[in-house]
């Protein structure tokens, strides 16, 4: 197991494979870790790219810290441990909270990012369904035992018993304040961007067609090259379902990561 530390953590953190272009680093979502997020999707891609994938702050094997979670500190993370590794410049793959994280990225960090993958992913909260996150608050952590977050954590977490309950409280108040970005912030991003959606997701289609006019989208049947933002829509896909796509997913993320038109 490789550990970084950063900041205020041990961070864990697995480099797969060699390439000479600019490796992607993978960021998972909330209660997840790298298994969880992205345990089939990850080999696919370190065929041919270097990957590099973190684990955040208190989740999976990196240690907590005394500091909220937020995409702020958790950006700073990934760019230390970048840092570390002497990458001045990679791509972003996020999922949930870790497209929040990557498109943070994007939007503050423009000369560290080359292209960004953001699935299920909302720049503003109503891009969320109406009610999503209603009782959020009441969210227990003997609530998520049985799920695949939980038991993933119990395989490889420290200390289980104790970080689990901080886990939740804490991707709790995360919830209870959902980053934002700004229109204008949208359309200054400079990465070429992807963005990746269920049909069945939790992010409404129609905030992600927003965030793809932003950031300078085209509409079907224009008569236009490919433009540098992309969108697709995945078919009979919930929000959880996403990591499992993997085979529909990691041939268009390589195509896109590798064309030099974008």
């Amino acid at each position: 197991m490789t550990y970084a530390t950063v900041n205020d953590l041990d961070m864990y953190y697995e480099d797969h494979g060699t390439s000479a272009e600019r490796p992607v680093v993978l960021i998972h979502g909330a209660l997840s870790a790298i298994g969880t997020s992205f345990g089939e999707i990850l080999p696919l891609l370190a065929k041919t790219r270097r990957v590099i994938a973190v684990e955040l702050q208190a989740h999976g094997r990196t240690s907590d810290a005394d500091r909220p979670l937020t995409v702020e500190n958790f950006a700073a993370d990934v760019l230390a441990l970048l840092d570390q590794l002497g990458i001045e410049r990679a791509d972003f793959f996020g999922w949930s909270m870790g497209a929040a994280v990557a498109l943070r990225l994007g939007t503050h960090h423009p000369g560290r990012v080359g292209k960004l993958v953001l699935a299920s992913v909302g720049f503003t909260a109503d891009g969320l369904y109406p009610g999503l996150l209603d009782g959020i608050q009441d969210l227990q952590p003997e609530h998520l035992h049985g799920s695949e977050f939980h038991d993933e954590y119990l395989r490889v977490a420290a200390d289980p018993a104790i970080g689990w309950p901080n886990l939740v409280a804490k991707v709790k108040a995360f919830d209870a304040a959902t980053p934002e970005w700004t229109t204008d912030e949208i359309r200054a991003i400079a990465a070429p961007t992807m963005i990746v959606l269920g049909d069945s997701d939790i992010i409404r289609p129609e905030h992600a067609v927003t965030m793809f006019r932003l950031l300078g989208g085209g509409v079907p049947g224009d008569l236009q090259p490919m433009p540098a933002c992309r969108l697709a829509v995945l078919p009979a896909t919930t929000h959880t379902s996403i990591p499992r796509r993997a085979e529909m997913i990691a041939p268009m993320v390589h195509e896109f990561l590798s064309d030099s038109s974008v």
